[in-house]
């Protein structure tokens, strides 16, 4: 049996110096993308390379240890966060062929004419929808291209998009970011998710106040206070609800939803009282007709398809048994029980409490898996559409092309970040931002937001 490789978070024996060099893949990964302009994809793999480098040369990690820990990296970025995008992206374009997905966005249009409310209701509340559905820059892509249709200046329409994003973007695409986390950290994934929802609904319960005074001022917010709180409230509260008593799977789904409908009720209600127009608004030039009750369940239904079915699949039964069904385990080589961190970032070990190593273990729950229900919910999608099997499977084909180096990303942040988190230096950056003090939470925040962009 190969000795267990220990950990060293000063290996250059300068704190400052070994920081620098824990960083470097950081630095490369987003000078590329940010200086250079250089395709993420690109720039990831650099990032991973830099990552391996100091690892193996700077940390004298073992050479085997560093590729199986890129392997299991990438196996995970595809399996099942890669799984997940790629048969969201397929329902997604099932739904554009079909040309259903511009009949709900006549039907938002139509809801209300005062554009204060459209900004609360497309980019927030449908904006949340595609950030729980898709993420990943869909949701802000979708609702600024429906913004600009309605008259909204492309500037405006984007920075208005991502304003309203932030109340949804932690739980992302059916809670890929909290899921990547527990899988990093090793934290319990819905012990993540309730701490993250016990956070977020104060600001979810802002931001529709927010997107508005941000467009046309404080006073013109005014105007429309009772639409902001009702959105709000009708998110923030299933926000809260689904990440501590389900998980984060269907967080912003099933809250953009009961965000939209609170917004829905409320209007048949109530309007304000005049109709608020930006300087620079006109009037899209097609107007929305009136939309069959029957074309706008059938534009609706593969989104609430896909919501039923990530529902079951995340119970606890369901998944139990599908995993019973097939959910096989691999150790992963070279790796397993071979790396074992050491204090500060671990306790002292003990006759009683001794060090564990790190485990590394690849799930393939192929059943139970969130993306599998997915898939399943797209193909009863496409069948109830109108689409053959022949049809479907070429959609399918062209939706892995067209995702080919978004999935070639993930793999490369995925393996990029399993390296930082086996070679110890994450533990370094860590430590160093630590020693801050006061200044944590500015640094923190920053390194956070950095890696999200």
């Amino acid at each position: 049996m190969e000795a267990i490789w220990s950990q060293n978070y000063d290996p250059l024996n300068n704190a400052f110096l070994s920081t620098l060099f824990a960083a470097l893949p950081v630095v490369i990964l987003l000078g590329f993308i940010a200086l250079l302009k250089i395709r993420i994809h690109f720039a990831a793999i650099c990032g991973l390379a830099a990552a391996l480098f100091v690892a193996i040369f700077f940390y004298h990690m073992p050479v085997q240890a560093a590729a199986a820990t890129t392997v299991y990296g990438a196996a995970y970025g595809l399996f099942p966060i890669g799984w997940i995008i790629l048969n969201l992206i397929f329902l997604y374009q099932l739904t554009v062929n079909k040309g259903l997905f511009s009949i709900i966005r006549q039907h938002l249009a139509s809801i209300a004419p005062d554009p204060r409310i459209q900004v609360i209701l497309i980019a927030f509340s449908f904006g949340a929808f595609f950030e729980g559905a898709a993420g990943f820059g869909t949701p802000v892509a979708i609702t600024a291209a429906i913004l600009m249709q309605l008259g909204f200046r492309p500037l405006a329409a984007a920075g208005l998009s991502l304003i309203a994003n932030t109340a949804p973007v932690a739980f992302g695409a059916l809670g890929t970011p909290i899921i990547a986390l527990s899988a990093v950290t090793g934290l319990d994934l819905l012990d993540l998710s309730a701490m993250v929802g016990r956070q977020l609904p104060i600001f979810s319960l802002i931001v529709p106040f927010w997107v508005v005074w941000a467009m046309c001022g404080f006073r013109n917010m005014l105007g429309i206070w009772p639409a902001a709180l009702v959105a709000g409230i009708c998110f923030a509260v299933p926000q809260f609800i689904v990440s501590n008593y389900h998980g984060p799977w269907l967080v912003d789904i099933i809250a953009s939803i009961c965000s939209m409908i609170g917004l829905i009720v409320l209007l048949r209600f109530w309007q304000p009282k005049t109709t608020w127009v930006l300087p620079d608004y006109t009037l899209a030039a097609e107007t929305a007709a009136e939309i069959p009750k029957k074309e706008m369940i059938r534009a609706w239904m593969p989104w609430m398809l896909l919501t039923v079915f990530i529902f079951v699949w995340g119970l606890p039964y369901m998944k139990a048994t599908l995993n019973s069904i097939s959910a096989p385990e691999f150790k992963v080589a070279y790796l397993h029980n071979m790396v074992q961190r050491t204090p500060p970032i671990v306790p002292v070990p003990t006759l009683e409490l001794p060090t564990k190593p790190e485990e590394a273990v690849f799930k393939l729950n192929w059943l139970s898996a969130t993306g599998s229900g997915i898939l399943f919910a797209a193909i009863v999608a496409g069948f109830a559409i109108g689409f053959s099997l022949k049809e479907l499977l070429k959609i399918y084909m062209e939706t892995l092309w067209r995702v080919r180096f978004s999935l070639i990303t993930i793999a490369a942040m995925l393996a990029l970040g399993y390296v930082t988190k086996y070679s110890g230096t994450d533990a370094t950056l860590g430590l160093a931002l630590a020693k801050t003090g006061s200044l944590y939470p500015f640094f923190g925040t920053m390194l956070g937001w950095l890696g999200v962009a």
